[in-house]
């Protein structure tokens, strides 16, 4: 004998049929297609355990996408909401910065740039109070810059 399920999904006839749809067609997500298969499920009036093991998921999946859709809709319970993303490391003034300096001679002693020397330049400067070598080679790739090294569209003969 289970506990009692607090969210009982009762789908209407617009919604069964949008989910049957989805299923069928197979032109969703895995993660999507899973939800609302679950749903479908729940609607039959299957437990949390049976409905899992039907889809290979855990029960606690179940109960969180019954929850999703009776408190927010079919929406909510089949697609995520967008996450926030990162603030980029390096202003647009800053990248300007690091591509000049970049493209000019490299330190004394050295015969390139290395990501590393790039990172303490501009910390040197003043640019950035830290940053990591990481975040140089990651905005460099961006922005297609390559230290010089190959001629793009050259060919090498």
């Amino acid at each position: 004998m289970g506990r009692k399920q607090l969210f009982v999904v009762r789908l209407s006839e617009k919604d069964r049929q949008k989910l049957t749809e989805m299923t069928r067609k197979g032109v969703i997500s895995a993660r999507v297609m899973t939800r609302a298969r679950l749903l479908l499920l729940s609607d039959q009036g299957l437990k949390d355990r049976e409905a899992a093991e039907r889809q290979g998921v855990d029960s606690a999946t179940v109960a969180y996408t019954r929850r999703k859709y009776m408190e927010g809709g079919l929406q909510a319970a089949l697609f995520e909401r967008a996450r926030p993303k990162q603030a980029p490391k390096l202003n647009p003034q800053q990248t300007a910065i690091l591509i000049a300096e970049t493209c000019s001679a490299a330190p004394e002693g050295r015969a390139t740039w290395t990501m590393q020397l790039l990172a303490d330049r501009l910390v040197t400067l003043g640019v950035v109070d830290s940053i990591s070598d990481e975040t140089v080679r990651r905005t460099l790739k961006k922005t297609n810059s390559n230290r010089g090294k190959f001629k793009v569209g050259v060919s090498p003969r």
